[in-house]
């Protein structure tokens, strides 16, 4: 699959301390194996000259205080909580080397961020998307690129995952309804 590096971003999504380093309040050892290769594609994508966005999920700690429904830390915990090391990203990705960091307060990296504006912008068609939770905000991030017209396509082999099935149902689900699928293998920056 190859990917014009003038029109083409990778988006990593919320590789995080919370997500991917054992002592995270969230930690899945399946987002801390995808830290290598999603750095490898950071890599990949830098030397080519496409554009690399980094996505954090941070949540202020009053955030959910007023909320009538919709209340991550309710479901999940308290995590990823604003200036704490859980929301930082792990060591391995530098922030200074992307292009744009979107802070998100939701699963979807599009909802009331700059992200749509930065790759209008930019002249981006093509999201490349990596990172953790394959179906929680990779696959709302994704899904929400698909609706917005950009073309979204999931790296299989570098995305986490608590169970298996979560991830194997975000990628067919994505492949299904919005988006494509492929693995770093198949990836081509030119």
């Amino acid at each position: 699959m190859q990917f014009d590096p003038a029109d083409t971003a990778l988006v990593v999504v919320d590789m995080q301390n919370g997500f991917c380093h054992p002592e995270g309040s969230l930690y899945a050892p399946d987002s801390e194996a995808a830290i290598d290769p999603v750095t490898d594609l950071v890599e990949r994508a830098g030397e080519a000259g496409a554009a690399v966005v980094l996505t954090r999920d941070v949540h202020p700690p009053e955030q959910f205080e007023d909320a009538h429904y919709y209340d991550e830390f309710d479901r999940w915990g308290e995590h990823v909580v604003e200036g704490s090391w859980e929301a930082a990203l792990v060591d391995e990705l530098d922030p200074e080397a992307a292009e744009l960091v979107v802070e998100k307060h939701t699963y979807d990296a599009f909802y009331e961020t700059q992200l749509e504006g930065w790759l209008d912008a930019h002249g981006i068609d093509d999201l490349v998307i990596c990172g953790t939770l394959a179906n929680v905000c990779v696959l709302h991030t994704a899904s929400s690129a698909g609706l917005r017209d950009y073309r979204p396509v999931l790296v299989e082999d570098a995305v986490g995952f608590i169970e298996a099935d979560h991830r194997e149902y975000a990628l067919d689900h994505a492949d299904w309804l919005f988006g494509e699928v492929t693995d770093r293998a198949e990836i081509a920056f030119e």
